[in-house]
């Protein structure tokens, strides 16, 4: 059987081992620096136990205080360094008031009777149990580490308390009788036996605490880091919003310039001819001099209503809409192709001039003349270009069909794009903007524009602009 100083050395040395092993697990993570005070705490103890050893056969007073008070220190070592590790209040004046307590009762106990022990077990006892008690509530308290682990913790230190008052009780009832050698199967030394499994279990449990606190950190960090890279993916997600917004502005009013330089063509092709007729004729006619004349002042008034409206920063100052009748649109698209000189070809009908329309007038001039324009071109000079106009179901809907070569089926849905032409008009000139500044214009009235294939050949161009509430109902003519 071993004797009680092997006994001593094997806790030595698992107190000596779990010490070192707790510097470096501290040493590791830095940023858990209440390991340290776990490494003290087991360091504490070790030395306290080398002190036992190193004791003479009759120890002197201070010596054997000092032995236990360094083992007791490092209780409270380890009950502040749990408390930290789970961010609970620590109360290690407390500890260390309990410690003064004890230091103070062992002295007198040593000094009036040195020969009873039983009262500095009982005082070592009710030290250790107050001790674990806050421990145990510490434990109790705490969400942060599972909770079959921490009732494992609970449970380690319950047994080592009821150890303890095993070791009080067994002194009471069995007053110890001085032996010369005392070995393993006696009261002081299966006490420190299950010290040992004490140690060793709570070494254990505190190092499962440790490494399910580093995984919830491990885990804490990947969310944030998800987060973090989610955040910047709905920021990059915003900046190329921007990007693209910006890209649209710039776009637009690209778009808008040419527009304009598409619109400036028709006002000038006007006012040419009105220059080479006047040219021709001379001074034979002063009535027709004075016709072309009109044409070219009302063309240049066009021409620079557009600049006005479309080469400026103030958009919102460019749509101008007030209350026009039909039948003064109808008259400034017809004066447009009079003074062009293919007025012949056009024929408009409408049956109900007297309606007024809530429209900006040169822009919606523009987008008739557009359609127009586009029906002559892509007809045969025979071919008549019909514009009819009525209101009905909310909207003035005005209808320009053509007999000319109208759009392949499968490119119907493309025109009207920027640029677009289709592919039976390359004959033709033109830079595909027509009807794609017309939906652009209309766009501000809450128009729509649709085409449709003509009966047989050619194509039809729906405008539908919507009618002010308190207008008239008719039917379609």
């Amino acid at each position: 059987m071993l004797d009680l100083k092997t006994v001593l050395v094997v806790s030595l040395a698992i107190a000596s081992l779990q010490a070192v092993a707790w510097l470096f697990v501290w040493l590791a993570w830095r940023h858990l620096y209440e390991l340290k005070f776990l490494a003290v705490g087991f360091k504490a103890i070790a030395i306290g136990l080398l002190l036992l050893l190193l004791r003479e056969e009759q120890p002197a007073v201070w010596s054997i205080i000092l032995s236990n008070t360094v083992i007791k220190l490092g209780l409270i070592l380890l009950a502040a360094g749990l408390a930290r590790f789970l961010g609970q209040p620590r109360y290690l004046w407390a500890g260390l008031s309990l410690l003064i307590c004890y230091v103070a009762i062992w002295s007198v106990a040593m000094v009036v009777d040195p020969g009873n022990i039983a009262i500095r077990i009982y005082t070592s006892t009710l030290f250790t149990v107050i001790a674990m008690s806050a421990m145990t509530l510490v434990l109790l308290r705490d969400r942060t580490q599972p909770w079959l682990l921490r009732w494992m913790t609970i449970g380690v230190l319950v047994y080592y308390m009821a150890a303890s008052i095993i070791h009080s009780a067994i002194e009471f009832w069995f007053p110890a009788i001085p032996q010369g050698i005392t070995v393993i199967n006696d009261r002081n030394a299966w006490y420190l036996l299950q010290g040992i499994l004490f140690q060793i279990a709570l070494f254990a449990c505190l190092l499962f605490m440790v490494s399910s606190r580093l995984s919830a950190d491990l885990r804490e960090k990947n969310d944030a880091l998800s987060r973090e890279v989610l955040e910047r993916r709905k920021l990059q997600d915003q900046l190329n919003t921007s990007l693209e917004s910006e890209r649209a502005l710039r776009a637009e009013q690209t778009d808008f310039m040419r527009v304009v330089s598409h619109e400036f063509r028709t006002p000038l092709a006007v006012i040419r001819n009105a220059v080479d007729m006047i040219g021709l004729v001379g001074d034979r006619s002063h009535e027709a001099t004075r016709e072309r004349l009109s044409g070219i002042g009302e063309a240049v008034d066009r021409l620079f209503s557009l600049i006005d409206r479309f080469m400026t920063n103030d958009r919102e100052n460019g749509f101008q809409p007030e209350s026009m009748p039909i039948a003064s649109l109808i008259v400034d698209v017809q004066l447009h192709f009079e003074m062009g000189g293919r007025s012949d070809r056009l024929h408009f009908r409408t049956d109900h001039e007297a309606i007024s329309i809530f429209v900006d007038p040169d822009m919606m001039s523009t987008i008739i003349i557009n359609l127009i324009d586009n029906a002559l071109k892509y007809s045969p000079e025979h071919q008549p270009v019909h514009i009819d106009f009525w209101a009905g179901g909310g909207f003035v809907t005005i209808r320009v069909r053509d007999r000319g070569i109208g759009i392949p089926k499968a490119e119907l849905p493309r025109i009207g794009r920027r640029f677009f032409r289709a592919s039976n008009t390359k004959a033709a000139t033109g830079t595909g903007l027509g009807l794609y500044s017309s939906r652009k214009l209309l766009a501000y009235h809450g128009g729509t524009l649709e085409l449709l294939p003509n009966e047989g050949r050619g194509t039809v161009a729906i405008l539908r602009v919507p009618l002010p509430n308190d207008a008239t109902q008719p039917t379609k003519p």
